[in-house]
């Protein structure tokens, strides 16, 4: 109960700008439970592994082994992969061309809504600020109109109003910037995973479909025959 009464009367003595920044808090906590159940879910897949179980897979010409591998996740890593797999056989650079455009159309769905935190996290700070402005103005006009009696009170209340919007925006956006980054840092994570599939998976696939010269020794078939030394009996005429 302490701590609730202390945190009730922390919000009121804020002012009127401590429920801009709540409902700037509500959106906050959404997005960060939703982009961490997303990225979360991405990040679930050892990307590195994959990547050398399907290097492995695809050397062995094992392809639809290497396919049933993809096809049991979701990730990003995964889903471009079987996105090459089902383009080969073909040359690196078409599978290359294909990795890019599923990589395209994959990893951006990692990074929605992430920009919206940093702006969150800005405008709190901006009306925290708000607040403080406000809360100094109610102070300086108290002191100028209330009696001597009153002055006090009224800059403490325009101090503790100030003092309080300030804190409450720092301690809403501090979190969210530093969330911001190590979710950030996640989806970076996952799309270096997605550039060394691209890389090796790409590799193997195109010396999986270049077919293999064999170089036959040359026929004997055709190459004249050593001469040898002329016969005694054609010299002379048959003589």
């Amino acid at each position: 109960m302490n701590v609730l009464s202390s945190v009730a009367t922390f919000y009121k003595e804020g002012g009127m700008f401590m429920h801009a920044v709540l409902v700037i808090s509500v959106f906050v906590i959404a997005i960060i439970l939703e982009r961490m159940i997303v990225i979360g879910r991405a990040t679930s897949l050892n990307g590195k592994k994959l990547t050398d179980d399907l290097v492995r897979s695809v050397s062995r010409g094992d392809l639809g082994g290497a396919r049933t591998l993809c096809s049991r996740s979701s990730a990003p890593v995964a889903r471009v992969a079987l996105e090459m797999l089902q383009a080969a056989p073909a040359d690196e650079e078409t599978l290359q061309s294909v990795a890019d455009d599923a990589t395209t159309l994959t990893l951006p769905a990692l990074t929605k809504r992430l920009p919206h935190l940093a702006v969150l996290a800005n405008s709190a700070t901006l009306i925290g600020l708000l607040g403080t402005i406000t809360g100094l103005i109610t102070a300086i006009s108290g002191i100028g109109v209330a009696d001597a009696a009153q002055r006090s009170a009224y800059l403490a209340s325009g101090i503790s109003e100030a003092l309080h919007t300030t804190a409450f925006g720092l301690l809403i956006a501090i979190p969210t910037l530093m969330i911001q980054g190590w979710l950030s840092g996640r989806v970076e994570a996952v799309a270096q995973d997605v550039d060394e599939l691209t890389i090796r998976l790409g590799r193997a696939l195109g010396h999986a479909s270049t077919p293999r010269v064999v170089h036959a020794p040359p026929s004997p078939i055709g190459k004249a025959a050593p001469q040898g030394p002329p016969r005694l009996g054609t010299l002379g005429g048959g003589q």
